[in-house]
Parts: structure tokens; C-alpha cells; sequence
């Protein structure tokens, strides 16, 4: 086909009888980068050309008579060196024409390299119907030539081999499998890219429909300040809708950042549950979080999925700590306010060592003790009160 694109741009334009002008030999041939050719156009006798009167092009440039070879009188050739790749998909245009510029005869020359092994062949499924894949070309991946890549599948015991035909996903190397796929069967998946001067094949990989699940983000993420405790926000979030249509849940992956950092801090142990408190922040900062989905339990299968996109980030501030009031007349009630944040903190670090993240049990205990402690602080402050009016 491409071949035919190509010569239709060497139709002459002045002669018109059937028989043919000139020949170009080899016609639309496939040459290995930095080779050389040697052409040549050859005339029919009957049009009375001579062929010093005639020239060559190559992509609409002149080339240098140094490179001609006279023939015979109705014959020239062109020898090109060191060949760089085509600029073209569609070929470059080596072209022979009379003394007055009329095209006599033209052919195509793919200049290229041989596609090599493609790698990093992934596949998942967003409904355990479907399937999409995606590959990377092998090496440099520029060939300077078209080249084909074919994604084949098969079921791995006694499938015939298919091809997958929905190319239009809008990204290169990826195909889309729709329909007509077996589940708790196993297939055989690889990808073979070929062009006019080899073939190349991926490895096969071997995988379940079940075991490449995936969802997309979770929607409706929100933070938000937990009342006005400064080293916390609480992130809550949305299912992704596949889990309401099919029989597996889910596990989340939290991460949050600075705003002035591009350093991620990974929470993992959310488990299933769709609302998570982050404990330990800086007081005043603004953070950004995002939070990610693993289907599990796919039709009773043990393994998990794969993990989705991260949702778009989401901003919350922490709260401002109340300053202690200068000037104070009660010293021992600013004193008092330092202790407790001072032995907070000291129990958080705790709490944040033996059980970070979003795990009940860490913020059970941090919620207790803060209780614990605050109450404290108010009986210190009682009786504090009460001995000052004994004094007086």
C-alpha cells in the first residue's frame, strides 16, 4: 500500500502513450541504514531521450552529477553512500527526470533498521471482560521505517491463536481487547513487530484475566481538619463503582506530601475502609493527598490486582497551634499548658512507632490518652485554683 502512495507521486506528466517512459531499478527497495545503491533509469528507446540529458533527485534535491554513471545512451545510474534513514515512513523519493524537469520514472527507498525484541508487555482488565495491553519497541525503538506491531493471544492449552484488532486507544503501543475472553483460564500473550527488514518477537507472558484487575481511582476524596488538633487530618473517599458490579472488595494505599516537597510518605496498612485519619503532620502546613485502589477477592481468587492511579491531589491545612499568652500573672498555668503539649508529643512519637498509619488502634490509644491527659490537666488546674484561694 505504501509502496502505491509512494509511485503515485511519479506519474509523467508530459507523455501519454501507453507504453512505458523509463524503469528505475531496484524499484521501492529496503535498505539497511548506512548501506549503499546503486540506480538506475532506464529509458525506452522509442522517446528518443538521451541519457546525458537527464538528472536525478532525492526527495526533491538535486543530486550531484559526480554520482551519475552514463550507461548506454538511453541508460543512468546513481550510486548514493552511506545512507541515512528514511525521513519518511512512506519512503524517500529517488527520482529520474528529463532535461526539462518531466518526472520519467520514480521508486521509493525504505532506509532503515530492523525492529528489535519489544519489552515491558503489561496487561489488566477494568471489568474482567475486557482486556488492554501495552508494550514498549525495543531498544531505541526508531526504526526510520514502518514498522507493525501485532499483539497475539492465545488460550495457553488448546486456544488457536488470535489477534488483537483495536489499535485505537489513542496511545501508541496499546491495544484493546473487548470482548470474547475466558475467565480461570490462563492465556498466552506477546507481541510480534515486524518491518521490510525483520521481525522481532516479545517474550510470552502468562497471565489470568482475575489476576490483572484493576479499577479506576477512588472519587470523592476529602480532607479536612480533625476539630483542632494540630497534627491531624482525616481523608475520606468513594468506592470506585466497578466494586458495586462485581464480587471483590478492595484495599486503599494513602500518600501525602508538603506543599513545598515532591517527597511522598506512603501509608499501606489502610486495609479496606474508605476513611483513614493521618496523624503526626506539622502544625500550619498545607498537604496534599491522594489515594489509590486494589481490587482482592476477585470471584474467591487469593491474589490481588493491580493498583489504579492515583486520585487527582487533594489540599488540607493543618490547624495553627494557640500560642501561650505572654505576661501571664499564673506562670505555673503556661508552665502546665507545655507539659501536656510536651507529653503529647512524647506519646505520639510512641503511637507513631509501634502503630503508624491508619491503624484503629494507634488512633484509639492517641484519643485516650489525650482525653487522659486533658482531664489531668484540668484536676492539676482545680486544685492549683483551690490552694491559691486558701492562700488569700
Amino acid at each position: 500500500m505504501i509502496s502505491m502512495l509512494c509511485l503515485m507521486l511519479f506519474v509523467p506528466r508530459v507523455f501519454s502513450s501507453s507504453t512505458q517512459v523509463a524503469v528505475i531499478f531496484p524499484q521501492d527497495p529496503a535498505l539497511w541504514m548506512g548501506s549503499s545503491l546503486t540506480a538506475t533509469c532506464t529509458v525506452s528507446p522509442e522517446r528518443g531521450l538521451h541519457a546525458n540529458t537527464m538528472y536525478w533527485t532525492l526527495n526533491g534535491k538535486r543530486l550531484p552529477s559526480s554520482t551519475y554513471g552514463l550507461l548506454s545512451t538511453n541508460g543512468l545510474s546513481v550510486t548514493l553512500h552511506r545512507l541515512n534513514g528514511s525521513q519518511q515512513q512512506s519512503g524517500d523519493n529517488l527520482v529520474c527526470h528529463s532535461r526539462d524537469g518531466h518526472v520519467l520514472a520514480g521508486s521509493c527507498l525504505y532506509v532503515g533498521m530492523p525492529p528489535e525484541k519489544p519489552v515491558n508487555l503489561t496487561c489488566w482488565s477494568r471489568n474482567t471482560k475486557d482486556l488492554s495491553c501495552k508494550w514498549t519497541p525495543g531498544g531505541r525503538g526508531e526504526t526510520f521505517i514502518k514498522t507493525k506491531y501485532t499483539l497475539k493471544y492465545k488460550l495457553r492449552w488448546y486456544g488457536r491463536e488470535r489477534e488483537c484488532e483495536d489499535y485505537s486507544t489513542g496511545q501508541r503501543y496499546t491495544c484493546y481487547i473487548p470482548r470474547d475472553l475466558a475467565l480461570f483460564t490462563p492465556y498466552e500473550i506477546w507481541v510480534e513487530a515486524s518491518n521490510q527488514l525483520g521481525t522481532a518477537t516479545s517474550d510470552v507472558i502468562t497471565l489470568d484475566i482475575l489476576d490483572v484487575v484493576t479499577t479506576d481511582p477512588p472519587d470523592n476524596v476529602h480532607v479536612s481538619r480533625v476539630g483542632e488538633l494540630e497534627d491531624q487530618l482525616t481523608v475520606r473517599w468513594g468506592s470506585p463503582p466497578a466494586l458495586k458490579d462485581f464480587l471483590f472488595q478492595a484495599k486503599y494505599q494513602i500518600r501525602y506530601r508538603l506543599e513545598d516537597s515532591t517527597e511522598w510518605k506512603l501509608v499501606d496498612d489502610v486495609g479496606n475502609q474508605t476513611s483513614c485519619r493521618l496523624a503526626g503532620l506539622r502544625e500550619g502546613t498545607v498537604y496534599f493527598v491522594q489515594v489509590r485502589c486494589n481490587p482482592v477477592g476477585i470471584y474467591g481468587s487469593r491474589k490481588a490486582g493491580i493498583w489504579s492511579d492515583w486520585s487527582h491531589p487533594t489540599a488540607a491545612s493543618t490547624p495553627h497551634s494557640e500560642p501561650l499568652q505572654s505576661g501571664s500573672c499564673d506562670p505555673k498555668s503556661g508552665e502546665q499548658n507545655s507539659t501536656l503539649r510536651r507529653e503529647l508529643k512524647q506519646f505520639f512519637g510512641w503511637v507513631r512507632k509501634h502503630a503508624c498509619g491508619c491503624s484503629g488502634m494507634s488512633i484509639k490509644l492517641y484519643d485516650q490518652w489525650r482525653v487522659w491527659l486533658q482531664k489531668s490537666h484540668k484536676t492539676r488546674n482545680h486544685v492549683g485554683i483551690h490552694m491559691e484561694q486558701k492562700k488569700n
